[in-house]
């Protein structure tokens, strides 16, 4: 008897769960903005997307410009030290770098993105204006609601 390779029966589930993410968000997105739709429907699907609580802050950072000799010295190991501190505090649920560019990229266990600028804000790179957020709220994939009806 073959036993089933456990890693790509992992990969497919994980495939499959992210082409239904994917899918029930084109769905939502078909829903609100559909041409056919009345419009109290496509406005209270769209009203039902933004109703979504924001359980989480996407907080995506980007260098204004390349850090020198001294930024590293300097400010770097303050830097360091403040974003473990956000992390041990629980407010860092995922760190990543930008691949794309020099810069980080938070999910931020916060509410709204008020209180991911807060955050942040007190970063030794933001402070000396080496670096710069955008915040993109998070919420529960609400789509899923369409399904439940």
């Amino acid at each position: 008897m073959i036993k089933p390779n456990l890693t790509e029966g992992l990969r497919t589930r994980m495939a499959l769960g992210a082409m239904l993410g994917i899918g029930l968000t084109c769905l939502a997105a078909t829903h609100a903005l559909a041409q056919t739709a009345p419009p109290a429907t496509a406005q209270a699907s769209a009203q039902s997307l933004a109703a979504a609580p924001t359980t989480r802050v996407l907080a995506i950072g980007r260098l204004t410009k390349p850090l020198t000799p001294a930024d590293l010295e300097t400010v770097m190991p303050k830097e360091v030290r403040d974003t473990v501190a956000l992390y041990l505090n629980g407010k860092i649920a995922d760190w990543y770098i930008a691949k794309d560019s020099p810069g980080v990229v938070f999910i931020l266990d916060v509410r709204s993105t008020e209180d991911a600028r807060a955050l942040t804000t007190d970063l030794p790179l933001v402070k000396a204006g080496l670096m710069q957020f955008q915040f993109i709220p998070l919420g529960p994939l609400s789509p899923l609601r369409l399904l439940m009806k």
